[in-house]
């Protein structure tokens, strides 16, 4: 069942978007960085907050994206098992 659930969070794959889907960033189950997409329209080199706002946002997005479908997934692997210490 660990294997699986290892499985899982490295072959999951999930896009938060943000700005109109203007920035898109994909984590894997682990959360780890696996590809960032920018639009041009939102590279301003006179507001690089802006940029740096929509790419927070967008990795938050897939952030709670990746956790809920982790959680899926942990439950169908545990049947509904209540297991102590994990956030299932």
């Amino acid at each position: 069942m660990q294997q699986k659930l290892q499985d899982a969070q490295q072959n999951l794959r999930v896009e938060g978007t943000a700005g109109g889907e203007m920035v898109k960033i994909t984590l894997n189950g682990n959360k780890e960085l696996q590809g960032i997409a920018i639009a041009k329209e939102v590279l301003d080199p006179d507001d690089p907050s802006m940029l740096e706002d929509l790419i927070l946002a967008a990795f938050k997005d897939a952030a709670q994206k990746a956790d809920d479908a982790m959680s899926k997934v942990s439950g169908g692997l545990t049947g509904g098992l209540n297991i102590p210490g994990l956030k299932l």
